[in-house]
């Protein structure tokens, strides 16, 4: 993350989808199969799913012997902080 810039700092709208993001993930568990299910794109301009890895946001919990798409998709500690400052 550059010097100065906030987790979120980019549009409103891809704001507004990376809350739903954060808040989607923390309503209930979620595999990663799920979550590429309902979050992936191929729109260049609505790149939710990589902004929210890519800013440590949200984190796939690999484990040794479970398939990729079983893993568990996760708030980080900077997801769930950015999630509280959001109401």
């Amino acid at each position: 993350m550059a010097h100065g810039q906030s987790p979120l700092s980019e549009s409103p709208q891809a704001s507004g989808l990376m809350i739903e993001l954060l808040e989607w993930l923390a309503a209930q568990p979620r595999t990663y199969h799920q979550t590429m299910e309902v979050w992936r794109t191929s729109c260049p301009r609505m790149p939710v799913w990589e902004d929210a890895i890519d800013r440590g946001l949200i984190q796939v919990v690999h484990i040794p012997g479970i398939a990729m798409n079983e893993c568990a998709v996760e708030l980080t500690s900077l997801g769930r902080a950015v999630l509280a400052r959001h109401p």
